[in-house]
């Protein structure tokens, strides 16, 4: 791992090539796993004000609607974090599914972040979600940024190596709404460096 300001980072944010392709993972993402997407304090009051928003609400599954009407948006995990509800023992309770634009097949996707590309919330998903593959910690008073395997991500990482798309500059949009343009800059700025070094 390397220091990018006050953080620590992975080297497979260099190394991982990844770019997701919805039009073969179908978004599983969204719906695999035991538990909810990660979310923080102040995000919990966006998720409910996305679920009283019809842009939103009115196209949630049934099922999901119901679940988020009984126990609301958030849950502690087994660790006692907050997560995403989810239903069927994995579903996000934002999941959706039918047509993106672009993608050639029906797929999983989240209500919020389809909600955000039509101009009609003003948010667009937790930042755990914008984030994946990569996943945050805290190490000894830092944050620690890694990247996450997952099997149903293999499509991700094929497309990503074919196009030649490191995981930082996939994320890059996302990385800078968590960590600010500087840090980012600060990012690529290694990538070269560690390049030119033979590390990556």
């Amino acid at each position: 791992m390397i220091e990018i300001l006050n953080t620590l980072v992975s080297l497979d944010l260099f190394k991982v090539f990844f770019c997701c392709d919805l039009d073969k993972c179908h978004g599983l993402c969204c719906v695999e796993g035991d538990a909810g997407a990660p979310v923080t304090l102040e995000e919990v009051e966006l998720l409910e004000e996305a679920a009283e928003t019809p842009a939103v609400w009115d196209t949630l599954p049934r099922q999901a609607q119901a679940q988020i009407e009984a126990e609301g948006v958030v849950y502690p995990d087994r660790d006692g974090e907050l997560v995403t509800q989810i239903i069927n023992g994995k579903d996000c309770v934002f999941a959706r599914h039918g047509r993106l634009d672009g993608i050639a097949h029906p797929c999983t996707h989240c209500a919020i972040d389809a909600a955000y590309r039509q101009g009609r919330f003003h948010w667009p998903k937790p930042i755990s979600c914008a984030l994946y593959p990569v996943r945050l910690s805290n190490v000894g008073g830092m944050v620690a940024v890694n990247v996450h395997h997952w099997d149903i991500c293999q499509p991700a990482r094929d497309l990503g190596r074919q196009l030649q798309i490191p995981v930082y500059q996939f994320l890059k949009q996302p990385l800078i709404r968590r960590f600010g343009q500087a840090w980012w800059d600060e990012c690529h700025l290694a990538a070269q460096e560690l390049k030119k070094a033979g590390y990556i």
